[in-house]
């Protein structure tokens, strides 16, 4: 791969008042009135896919803490995956499951430990997702549910008066103790017992290990390892780096809990918000729809946290009453309706989340909140209804019904609908005419298309009816043919990014799409972040989109291309950030050679003498980065000469901003 430096783009990267032949002209009529556009353009979209949260935004570290992995998730997972019976000395013992008597109804299953024989002591082992990063110094805070279900032998004599006597370690790969905790356990009552763990070492690849030191049974269930090292200090908090990634962006909103996973994997199988609120151990575990376990440590609290701690606005989406088409193992078939004795419930669900989120604190669900360390109101305002839905007459019955309602007790919640997985098609028209039917504020439009989709589609939103609803492009990406994350793509999805800002007063929110990836647990490619257990590596695409988030305004100002590039792969957009007063100009070029283009700031009266100048782009349009490595390309920030007229010669295959203070 190869590296374009900073000193090979200052290079070419000089503003000179030379004439090139025929350039393009760009005018940016700064006296003009400017066109108000939405301040929270770019977001964030999160779905629970290639391992996002657990094993990824969420900080813990064990696998499977509640016993509760099934074979409908993988065929070769069960109950007790990932946890090894250990047995130390002359220790002897089997593992069992119980779900006669458990922690809470909504988390079943619970593991027993019997010991046959203590020796130096027999239990249970975790490695994680793939390894136990362990930082030395840091704390970790252990903590278990558990009961003595007997002493001695299950069916024979023991005093059932002693308490049963636990260890919990970190272990290092070599097997050396970083850090030990005792417990004893007596009871029938299930009991959480928690300790700090600070390890003297650190170690990449750490081994969690529970061991009982008596003859006798153990019930266990909740078995966690979680740092308190996590973003914002947040207990049951989310893995800091990653967290800090995201909130790098500085997005505006993010929309949750996912696209396709609300709908779960049937119709009685959707993602319930409240399954996903109140104590861990209460809450209902679920089968991925992308193929893996869902432990919920991230629920709806989470994320609205998460929101409000980045100042970004919550935007849930719910399902609408429908399950996706390709449900049941039935491609384009699957959709399927709740019944319509159960939509009032459902409905009832749905005007619930907006009493938790936004309630006082002595309301009923508004409590929930309170109780779960939130007194004061989330703040919702939005709520997507529906994701990628066939619009079937069965999905328009019910949208109709949450939508009316909705309408009618919190008309200060803007309702989001959907038109499809496409950028065009039967769903997409139908979709576009429901909602002008019902008179909604925002739909959702999502594609995945080639870079060239998005260079062919600049204009896409010039024409659209502005007295209609406005639009969220709440999943998008460029992809190659190979799925990787190229400068290509990214360069596109910034001429992208430059279309929705000449039409920020119709598209109000963006968000690429996905967000997260775990390296060896990956469902999608490309995304904007990759990740393992111990380090963070951003695609070149999230550059583009940190830009972009970093140089955001309220407000555009008129900005042409002349002559038409007719076919030159040139964006342009202008806007001006009220906040700062700044005045930022963004041109992309996509093509494989420099372009010429003579800039005109019309109208723009006294100047500051310099602007920052930022440049993302390189030489080769292939390129992407690579784990481990330096990035293949980065921004490069310098001071310039500003001029009402100048001309610029714009890097082969980059993205320019010119920021400099507005009148």
């Amino acid at each position: 791969m190869k590296r374009i430096t900073p000193a090979c783009l200052l290079s070419a990267l000089l503003l000179f008042t030379g004439t090139a032949a025929e350039p393009h002209r760009l005018t940016v009529a700064l006296d003009a009135p400017a066109k108000p556009i939405s301040p929270d353009l770019f977001g964030i979209f999160f779905e629970d896919l290639n391992y996002a949260a657990d094993g990824g935004l969420y900080a813990e570290l064990l696998q499977n803490r509640s016993f509760e992995y099934s074979p409908t998730e993988q065929a070769k997972w069960g109950p007790l995956s990932f946890w090894d019976l250990v047995k130390t000395g002359a220790g002897e013992g089997h593992l069992g499951l119980g779900n006669s008597r458990p922690v809470h109804a909504n988390n079943p299953h619970y593991l027993l430990l019997n010991v046959t024989q203590a020796g130096d002591g027999v239990g249970v082992a975790n490695l994680g997702f793939d390894q136990i990063p362990l930082v030395a110094g840091q704390a970790y805070e252990v903590s278990f549910f558990a009961y003595q279900a007997y002493m001695g032998i299950m069916w024979g004599p023991g005093d059932q008066t002693k308490p049963m006597p636990v260890t919990v370690r970190l272990e290092g790969a070599d097997g050396r103790v970083l850090a030990e905790a005792k417990f004893e356990i007596s009871g029938r009552t299930w009991t959480k017992h928690t300790a700090t763990l600070t390890p003297a070492h650190s170690e990449p690849a750490a081994r969690f290990v529970l061991l009982a030191h008596a003859a006798g049974g153990v019930a266990l269930d909740m078995v966690s390892l979680f740092p308190h090292d996590t973003f914002q200090g947040r207990a049951n908090g989310l893995r800091r780096d990653l967290a800090q990634t995201i909130a790098d962006l500085r997005p505006r909103f993010v929309r949750f809990p996912g696209g396709c996973l609300v709908h779960g994997t049937g119709i009685h199988a959707y993602y319930d918000w409240k399954d996903t609120v109140g104590p861990l151990e209460q809450r209902r575990a679920a089968r991925n729809s992308w193929g893996y376990h869902q432990t919920m440590g991230i629920g709806y609290y989470e994320y609205f946290q998460f929101c409000a701690d980045i100042g970004a606005a919550p935007l849930p989406v719910v399902t609408a009453g429908v399950c996706c088409q390709h449900a049941g193992h039935s491609p384009g078939r699957g959709q399927e309706g709740l019944p319509l004795a159960e939509m009032p419930a459902y409905i009832q669900d749905i005007l619930d989340l907006i009493e938790w989120a936004n309630g006082p604190a002595d309301s009923k669900w508004g409590a929930v909140r309170a109780a779960a360390g939130h007194p004061a109101p989330f703040g919702l305002k939005y709520l997507g209804v529906g994701n990628e839905d066939a619009i079937t007459p069965e999905f328009k019955e019910r949208f109709t019904l949450i939508n009316d309602v909705l309408k009618a007790k919190h008309p200060e919640i803007t309702v989001i609908g959907t038109s499809g997985p496409f950028a065009s098609g039967e769903d997409f028209d139908k979709g576009w005419a429901f909602a002008r039917e019902l008179n909604l504020a925002l739909v959702d439009e999502h594609y995945y298309v080639p870079p060239q989709w998005m260079w062919d589609n600049l204009a896409r939103y010039d024409t659209y009816d502005r007295a209609g609803p406005k639009v969220y492009v709440g999943e998008y990406a460029a992809h190659e043919k190979d799925r990787r994350n190229t400068l290509r793509t990214a360069l596109a999805e910034a001429a992208h990014l430059t279309s929705l800002e000449r039409n920020g007063d119709q598209v109000v929110f963006s968000s690429f799409a996905p967000l997260l990836a775990r390296r060896q647990h990956t469902q999608w490619t490309p995304d904007l972040i990759y990740f393992t257990g111990t380090e963070v590596f951003p695609s070149l695409n999230y550059t583009v989109q940190k830009l972009f988030g970093h140089n955001a305004g309220d407000a555009a100002l008129p900005t042409t291309l002349a002559p038409a590039p007719a076919g030159t792969k040139l964006a342009a957009s202008t806007v001006r950030d009220s906040r700062s007063g700044d005045i930022i100009l963004k041109l992309v070029n996509g093509e494989p050679t420099a372009q010429t283009v003579a800039v005109n700031l019309a109208g723009a009266g006294p100047l500051p003498a310099t602007a920052q100048r930022t440049v993302f782009g390189g030489a080769d349009a292939d390129v992407a980065n690579t784990d481990g490595q330096p990035p293949a390309v980065v921004p490069v920030t310098t001071t310039v000469p500003l001029a009402a007229a100048f001309t610029y010669e714009a890097p082969a295959n980059s993205l320019t901003l010119l920021r400099f203070p507005g009148r």
